[in-house]
């Protein structure tokens, strides 16, 4: 018989992610998006990120809120093998797992003293999306989390694989974009935020960003914004 454990939202993250579509699929891969780490208010005591500046990278262990499922499956089709191969779930990092349980590495940029939401960090890289759940955060150590060595299974197939989309913004579309958000949303775009099983280049794929909602079509390697709306 299966045990029951209760944990404690202790943040959550404040991002321009408003929406699931479009996340990176890994952290770390839109290096300069920036995101912020706000405590809950029990848990806004300096005392506890005493020193945390020490560090450049942090763990954060989190929750897929958008993707909780009651019962268990034990093969996922992961996006990266096209959806039509099924491997087992605990080797994979799907969000469809028995606690639905998220691991990423982001880069901390600033501990923040603020008015209303007490000390903050300051993070980029985070593939969490806006107001996601975080369960506890710890300090990335280099000497035993890297592993240059590493072997990692199909993945390793896929990424060989993987091409970096070309994007095409029109000028009259793009002057629509805020200056701050414009490089980041190409640097999303480039990552192809579809699902690896769909490539209809006829189809306009949309997503939200930045309180954007971005529309896009592919053909081939390459992308072209159809509409931005605010």
């Amino acid at each position: 018989m299966s045990k029951t454990f209760e944990i404690k939202q202790i943040a959550h993250i404040e991002n321009d992610f408003t929406s699931k579509f479009g996340i990176p699929r890994q952290s770390g891969l839109l290096e300069n998006m920036k995101s912020t780490i706000v405590f809950e208010p029990e848990f806004r005591d300096e005392q506890a990120l005493r020193e945390i500046d020490g560090f450049s990278h942090l763990w954060l262990i989190w929750q897929f809120s958008e993707s909780v499922r009651d019962g268990f499956s034990p093969t996922v089709r992961p996006p990266r093998l096209g959806g039509n191969r099924r491997v087992g779930v605990f080797a994979t990092r799907s969000p469809f797992r028995p606690n639905s349980l998220g691991l990423s590495s982001v880069k901390l940029i600033g501990v923040k003293k603020t008015p209303d939401k007490g000390t903050v960090l300051e993070v980029t890289g985070a593939d969490l999306m806006n107001g996601t759940p975080i369960f506890d955060i710890k300090p990335y150590i280099a000497y035993s989390d890297s592993h240059p060595d590493a072997v990692c299974g199909f993945s390793d197939i896929a990424d060989a694989e993987h091409h970096v989309l070309q994007v095409t913004i029109p000028p009259e579309i793009e002057q629509e974009i805020p200056e701050d958000k414009l490089e980041n949303l190409k640097t999303l775009l480039s990552l192809d935020p579809r699902p690896a099983y769909q490539d209809d280049p006829e189809r306009v794929y949309t997503f939200e960003f930045a309180e954007m909602k971005v529309g896009f079509k592919v053909d081939g390697d390459r992308l072209t914004v159809e509409e931005v709306t605010k």
